[in-house]
């Protein structure tokens, strides 16, 4: 998956956010059909049937035709596909999309080729119902990609992924072997005695978190020093998360690079994270410390 960051002008964005809703309402419409035929009101809800269906609410709905045929059709196939993964046993159960969460949408075949260089650091990327969109070419554009996906996160930041299957990391060949030991404290701890710790807020970023975090608390909800709150604590929240996922990308790349064989611990997160509020009749104990023990928890897994 090769990752960059979308640059639109105001009216893009609007209707990029456009495209969002769309795939997000197709996708809970066929959640919704599928609720219903579990609790026996409704027929099996095949792919066809919702396609067929969706054909006729874009001839009944205005508003839902202003959106791109492709991108509504795409949502129903991945939400397929979603359901084939969980019966497959290899993906959790898929869920409903919620508005400033789940903001994106796919588009597979001919339009995921078609990208054009702009200059020496800037591409384009034509999006249906939307236009020729810039994004910085930061590394090479695979030429293999056959989709791509537009997100946006909680922060605002917009960004596209094109899929493709990345070339093999050459084992080094020399027999070497390593264990990974994994942790809170030290992230990881190698059987050569490396002791990894993943980056997270420095001290002073951490501080301003906490406070902003004390000052939402105190915000009147629906206000819009709440909403301007709770921005500030997504864009923090969003940098802690892009060092993470860089540190774990240049340390499993140079694992990959160093030794021929790597065995990884098989640490039962989902246990050790459990909550510890328990019941009204058997109340847990110290609730407070084993939350903040499975904040540390989940930052280093």
């Amino acid at each position: 998956m090769s990752r960059f960051r979308l640059s639109p002008d105001a009216t893009q964005a609007e209707a990029l956010l456009a495209q969002c809703g769309y795939a997000r309402f197709v996708w809970n419409l066929g959640q919704e059909q599928r609720a219903a035929y579990r609790a026996g009101r409704g027929p099996t809800p095949g792919y066809h049937e919702q396609a067929r269906q969706l054909t006729e609410a874009r001839r009944t709905f205005g508003w839902l035709a202003a959106g791109a045929q492709t991108v509504q059709q795409q949502a129903l196939r991945d939400l397929d596909q979603a359901w084939r993964n969980f019966f497959a046993g290899t993906h959790r159960r898929p869920g409903f999309r919620r508005q400033g969460v789940h903001e994106g949408f796919r588009i597979v075949g001919q339009a995921a080729g078609r990208v054009r260089v702009e200059s020496r650091r800037w591409s384009s990327v034509l999006v249906p119902k939307v236009g020729w969109v810039r994004f910085r070419r930061s590394r090479p554009v695979p030429a293999a990609a056959k989709s791509y996906r537009v997100t946006r996160d909680r922060t605002g930041r917009w960004h596209i992924s094109f899929a493709v299957v990345p070339e093999p990391i050459e084992a080094p060949g020399t027999g070497g072997v390593v264990g990974v030991d994994r942790g809170v404290a030290v992230s990881a701890a190698l059987s050569t005695g490396a002791l990894l710790v993943c980056p997270g807020l420095r001290s002073k970023e951490a501080e301003r978190l906490r406070r902003l975090q004390r000052r939402q608390a105190k915000a009147k909800r629906g206000s819009h020093r709440r909403d301007r709150l709770r921005g500030q604590i997504a864009r923090l929240k969003a940098r802690e998360a892009d060092r993470r996922k860089d540190w774990v990308e240049k340390t499993s790349t140079d694992l990959a690079r160093r030794f021929d064989l790597i065995r990884v611990e098989d640490l039962n997160i989902r246990g050790m994270t459990r909550s510890a509020r328990g019941t009204v009749e058997a109340p847990g104990r110290q609730v407070r410390q084993k939350a903040g023990l499975n904040r540390g928890i989940l930052g280093a897994g």
